[in-house]
């Protein structure tokens, strides 16, 4: 079966697109071609899988496909790579109204780059109630809380952007995060599995952040982690609301707006290639 496909990254974080409208595929089916093409030896290579297709009131509807196969109900950087494929694809407009894990973003593409543009993404408004991220907990909230995880714990902030995420603040990234971030995404207290940031804080508005996604790893970077990271540490009385948060790839700019309490994502999306995936 060939399968026309655009890849495209924001900050290294990389994403396959698929317009679903040409194809038939149930949710079991694209799972497995999740994981098949987002394979970095036999496929194409990706963090994840984008799969485009149409919704009344919206330019269009996203589901995201984590590599390992799983669905995941958010992505900041992927919201802003479909709006960045929109253009590409021919659509003059730029702005464009989104729908992904059932909630509708509005996504704007700012000046051109190389390969793409700056694109600002509304992810919508954090929630730190603890049945809503889901984490296990006594508490309505967990916020700058400690979590047992394994034999030890961790002092972590629970909250959702969409999707569920474990900030914890560190002095120094120097350790093995990645293990930790693995033993915390299927840890029995996130019924959902979790995202998870580890934040070092270098200002008031200027963090600096390792990011473990769940179903895909060390991604680079994360637009709802960073998301997540600058909304925690506001919540602790250590961060502005407009916030430069910088992964070892480059910068992602946050603003959680006063006004609305709507949160805000600027940075890159890049287009990659364009190709034909020969799928068996």
């Amino acid at each position: 079966m060939k399968i026309k496909f655009g890849k495209y990254h924001a900050l290294g974080n990389d994403f396959v697109v698929l317009d679903g409208s040409g194809y038939r595929f149930g949710r079991a089916r694209v799972c497995r071609l999740a994981v098949d093409i987002c394979s970095r030896r036999e496929g194409v290579g990706a963090d994840g899988v984008l799969l485009l297709t149409k919704s009344k009131g919206v330019d269009c509807k996203v589901d995201v496909f984590n590599a390992d196969g799983s669905w995941a109900e958010k992505s900041g950087n992927g919201l802003r790579i479909t709006a960045a494929h929109l253009r590409k694809a021919g659509k003059p407009s730029a702005r464009f109204r989104i729908l992904m894990g059932g909630e509708e973003s509005l996504v704007s593409l700012g000046k051109p780059i190389r390969g793409g543009f700056l694109v600002k993404a509304e992810l919508g408004r954090p929630d730190f109630r603890s049945s809503h991220v889901p984490v296990k907990s006594r508490g309505k909230y967990v916020i700058n809380h400690s979590l047992r995880i394994g034999r030890g714990s961790v002092i972590a902030t629970c909250l959702s952007i969409g999707n569920p995420h474990t900030v914890i603040c560190v002095d120094d990234l120097d350790f093995d995060w990645q293990a930790l971030g693995r033993e915390m995404e299927h840890a029995p207290i996130f019924p959902r599995a979790t995202n998870v940031e580890f934040v070092k804080v270098l200002g008031r508005s200027k963090l600096r952040v390792n990011d473990w996604e769940r179903g895909a790893g060390a991604t680079g970077s994360s637009g709802t982690g960073a998301a997540a990271a600058v909304c925690a540490l506001v919540m602790m009385g250590r961060a502005d609301r407009k916030c430069e948060v910088q992964f070892a790839t480059g910068s992602l700019f946050i603003h959680w707006r006063e006004t609305d309490n709507m949160v805000e994502l600027t940075g890159p999306a890049q287009h990659v290639m364009t190709g034909e995936y020969d799928w068996r």
